[in-house]
């Protein structure tokens, strides 16, 4: 069997003090091995009439540190683009899918890295628009201007102690152009991290509608979620192993969670472990020792820990509380859809059993292994240690499949499905109490008196159903 675990989007977003030098090396043949397309939505010209009006604020504005030219989006494709798409058009369809949102001019290059496993756009941006008509200043006097760009007054000010004028300074004489307007000022939307958060969104939707197998689709990563996102390993980078590491801890995590929830676990119990655990520990360890990023692995570590025992915590009290299963109730629009959900839940259910048991057992031979000592014990060690790996990998293998099982009907993780699932339950749960209330009207007040209100009450769940799908989820 083949797990496909559903992937995040990566797109990247950076400031560019040297515009015209970093579109250079993205569009060069001879700086990029596999450099395959270059597109532009205006001439090259723009760029340098861009860097002399971003250069030329800055100065005026006193400003410290580096003036930001443009900035650059770095935009992750799926492998399956160059078997499906020709690589000119993808690269003028997410160009032109930028200018057409944003209005401003772009120009970008379509690459691969080294070894070919990273197929992707470096987008180059303008934060100001053009304007159609340029804004043309004629000096109406004598203008002066200090070796800083600065205007002055007076010619005193920019005058040296013989009477020159200093080296650096200027004077626009009457009558001359002082200043020639292109640029609009610069749009502060794309400083913020909704801008960033919005590009994500957009472009992971357009990567999606491009992509022919549903299981390739991507995702934004929600940043408020109960899961935690992996870590791009970049080429030669020397920290790989360390990250892979990392990695594999953080899809630990994420699948014990999914089990976490299909045991019957809260959310909110999920997320007061991870904040406990890992957002508080890692700021109360900066403050004390400064970042040290090795120390996350033993956060992650406790957190799982921590989520283990929740989940043992919880099938202690559904085993203690368990009540009789509810039959499906036939009358209630919204509930409908329970036998569908619990259809799913049950297979949650008995993976969620078999991981457990499958654990249970693990336990057990881990125990052997450990009491397996001695000389000659050395061939029984080396069997028994055969079985703990072979079982840590099913275990594994088991949790992946718990996202697996709801990717099969729809659902993007286990915790959309929960949500689903239990909002389904309490409308089950509803109608219940109101088959009861409708039994005891019944006998208080006539069969059929209790009949037309029932027909009613039913034709306004319906109602109500209508309007609860139009506002939620929708059609899937």
């Amino acid at each position: 069997m083949v797990l496909l675990i559903a992937r995040n989007s990566f797109i990247q977003l950076s400031k560019l003090p040297n515009v015209k030098g970093r579109i250079n090396y993205i569009a060069s043949p001879a700086r990029q091995e596999n450099l395959y397309a270059v597109y532009e939505t205006t001439e090259r010209k723009f760029w340098s009439e861009l860097v002399k009006c971003n250069q030329g604020e800055f100065r005026k504005s006193g400003a410290d540190g580096q003036c930001i030219e443009a900035r650059e989006l770095i935009i992750a494709l799926p492998e399956s683009f160059t078997e499906y798409y020709p690589r000119r058009y993808v690269l003028a369809l997410f160009t032109d899918h930028f200018k057409e949102q944003y209005g401003v001019e772009c120009i970008a290059a379509l690459h691969h890295n080294k070894r070919k496993t990273n197929y992707h756009i470096h987008l180059i941006f303008s934060e100001r628009k053009k304007l159609e008509k340029p804004i043309i200043k004629v000096a109406s006097r004598n203008m002066f201007y200090d070796e800083r760009g600065v205007h002055v007054r007076t010619k005193k000010e920019i005058l040296d102690e013989y009477g020159e004028i200093r080296p650096g300074c200027s004077v626009i004489k009457k009558g001359e152009v002082y200043e020639k307007k292109l640029f609009e000022a610069k749009n502060s939307w794309f400083k913020t991290t909704a801008f960033l958060d919005e590009v994500k969104h957009s472009y992971t939707e357009l990567i999606n509608q491009e992509v022919p197998d549903e299981k390739q689709k991507l995702q934004v990563f929600e940043h408020g979620s109960l899961y935690l996102p992996t870590k791009k390993i970049g080429k030669n980078n020397p920290k790989a192993e360390e990250i892979a590491k990392d990695n594999e801890m953080r899809k630990e995590w994420n699948a014990t969670v999914d089990q976490a929830l299909v045991s019957g676990a809260a959310e909110e119990q999920i997320r007061e472990i991870k904040r406990e655990c890992i957002s508080e520990e890692i700021k109360a360890s900066i403050n004390r020792r400064g970042k040290r990023p090795e120390l996350f692995l033993l956060y992650l570590f406790e957190a799982v820990f921590k989520l283990k025992e929740l989940i043992e915590r919880v099938r202690e009290r559904v085993a203690e509380a368990k009540e009789e299963r509810l039959e499906f109730p036939v009358r209630s629009p919204l509930a409908a859809k329970y036998q569908q959900l619990e259809s799913i839940q049950r297979k949650l259910n008995d993976q969620n059993e078999a991981i457990f048991n499958r654990e249970l057992e693990l336990g057990r031979v881990r125990n052997e292994l450990a009491c397996a000592t001695g000389i000659f014990k050395r061939k029984e060690r080396k069997g028994l240690q055969e079985q703990v790996d072979s079982l840590e990998h099913q275990v594994a293998s088991m949790k992946r499949w718990l996202s697996g099982i709801v990717r099969e009907h729809g659902y993007e993780t286990v915790q959309e499905f929960m949500q689903e699932y239990q909002a389904a339950r309490k409308e089950y749960k509803a109608y219940m109490a109101a088959v009861e209330e409708w039994k005891r009207r019944t006998e208080a007040k006539g069969f059929v008196d209790m009949q037309i209100r029932e027909a009613k009450k039913r034709t306004e769940e319906r109602e109500e159903y209508r309007g609860y799908r139009s506002s939620g989820r929708g059609a899937r």
